[in-house]
């Protein structure tokens, strides 16, 4: 499973696309309706995104071989930089589909108006 999830790139961009889509949604939920709300969530949902993406891409490298302790060998702020740099590098699949799942929040509004 693990060549099936780190080899290919469809798998992965698809697991982003979903998370790109599925973190406002549930940010949307702990957060109050209307325009301020909104654009915190646009703000929240990036960084989450960015948190989420560098994390999976260290587990993609574990997925395919690396130690943990070799990726951590250049010390935590390294492992850092390296991976927080490939998370934002990531928003390239995952901001337009964020971009989109926020937009359509305002939709499901009950008590504010757009």
């Amino acid at each position: 499973m693990g060549n099936i999830i780190a080899d290919g790139l469809l798998l992965p961009i698809l697991i982003l696309a979903l998370l790109g889509f599925g973190v406002p949604r549930l940010m949307a939920r702990l957060l109050p309706e209307g325009v301020p709300a909104l654009l915190a969530n646009a703000v929240l949902s990036a960084l989450v995104m960015c948190i989420l993406s560098a994390v999976f891409f260290f587990g993609l490298y574990v997925l395919q071989g690396v130690p943990a302790r070799d990726l951590l060998a250049h010390g935590l702020r390294q492992t850092l930089v390296t991976f927080g740099g490939l998370g934002v590098m990531a928003s390239m699949i995952w901001t337009p589909i964020m971009v989109l799942s926020v937009a359509g929040l305002r939709r499901k509004w009950v008590h504010k108006k757009w």
